[in-house]
């Protein structure tokens, strides 16, 4: 495979075409623990039908964290929200697709056997914790609620209050783990009274405390400060290494990713375009609109006049463009690119790619 570059002008460099194969965007090692085939979520709008995602594929392995990156409105959040089924309906639906954890399809499974994979096998961390915590009731009652609720709490024989007073020990045993200051004290308190940094740990505790196959963190970061933004996220790797633990990471900051993750899908549109390694993804970047978010951040190693940017905006998705939908913003535009939707293919060894400037599909 050829490898793509960044003129030192800093202008992106178009990439020769590379024969690639049609396959399935799961690495060739590991287990898999999450496989999104299809899947195509829409919200029926009364200004129209919005398009929010076109066919998603993503694979999540066993012990493995994944980053999801691209601009807001690309469908990170829909793409989570889909997998736990809680995509609001109405509007929205799930039209597509289907979503394995293990043998079980999620898009066929009852609602009530989905509440006791929601907490117990998949746990979700939502951006704003005070938006998820219940204001008129403690940390303590809304953690204990969640232990009770999926009989997270070893106690054979036990009922009524001596439960709750087991739960209560377990409660405070995971505010401890998150490293919660005072977990006995902050047990008893209500969210209004905690700090961001503190909510944010409350929510991660109640998310592990099922002992979950997959954490969903959904921009856990972004309302923090710089110094609690890095004790979330050594919080989280410590979480990942501690057990079999595998995360989805959404996030806007490319800097979270090649620090915590393992493989970065990259969305656009509602399409995933490019999925590789860390590695691959930041030096052996082939989307041009993976190149272009990496162009966008600052290096404390090289004198910049201006930042480069993306032109053009996010594509409306109620009239979304026709084939691939970045063309329009593409320097590399061709004819096929408006005429026809690119395969998510793969180039080399767990690097996939969607855009007829890297690979060579038929017609292309």
């Amino acid at each position: 495979m050829r490898k793509t570059s960044v003129s030192p002008g800093g202008n992106l460099v178009p990439v020769k075409p590379i024969l690639a194969t049609n396959a399935s965007l799961q690495p060739m090692s590991g287990q898999s623990l999450l496989s999104i085939r299809n899947l195509k979520v829409n919200f029926y709008t009364y200004r129209g039908t919005v398009k929010a995602l076109d066919g998603v594929d993503l694979d999540i392995m066993k012990g493995e964290t994944v980053g999801l990156v691209g601009e807001t409105g690309s469908g990170k959040s829909v793409t989570a929200l889909s997998i736990i089924r809680l995509i609001p309906d109405p509007p929205g639906k799930i039209d597509e697709g289907e979503i394995m954890l293990g043998d079980d399809n999620l898009l066929k499974i009852p609602e009530e056997q989905m509440q006791q994979i929601r907490g117990s096998k998949i746990a979700m961390v939502f951006q704003d914790p005070s938006t998820f915590l219940n204001p008129v009731m403690t940390i303590g009652d809304q953690l204990i609620e969640t232990l009770l609720i999926h009989n997270a709490v070893s106690a054979p024989g036990l009922k009524g209050k001596a439960l709750k007073t087991k739960a209560e020990e377990k409660g405070i045993e995971l505010l401890r783990r998150v490293r919660m200051p005072d977990p006995k004290g902050a047990l008893k308190k209500y969210p209004h009274e905690l700090s961001g940094g503190m909510r944010q740990r409350a929510i991660i505790a109640m998310a592990i405390a099922c002992q979950p196959e997959l954490l969903i963190a959904d921009e856990p970061t972004t309302a923090l400060d710089v110094t609690i933004q890095a004790q979330i996220l050594d919080l989280l790797n410590e979480l990942k290494r501690g057990g079999k633990l595998s995360v989805l990471m959404i996030t806007h900051d490319l800097g979270i990713v090649a620090e915590t993750c393992d493989r970065v899908a990259v969305m656009y549109g509602g399409n995933i375009v490019e999925a590789g390694t860390v590695r691959q993804i930041f030096e052996t970047p082939l989307h041009p609109y993976t190149k272009a978010l990496l162009m966008a951040i600052p290096k404390v190693t090289e004198t910049r006049k201006k930042l480069e940017s993306i032109v053009g905006s996010v594509p409306n998705l109620i009239n979304p463009p026709s084939g691939c939908r970045f063309h329009p913003r593409c320097p590399y535009v061709m004819d096929v690119c408006s005429a026809k939707k690119p395969k998510l293919m793969e180039t080399g060894k767990n690097h996939f790619v969607s855009c007829f400037l890297v690979t060579k599909e038929e017609g292309a």
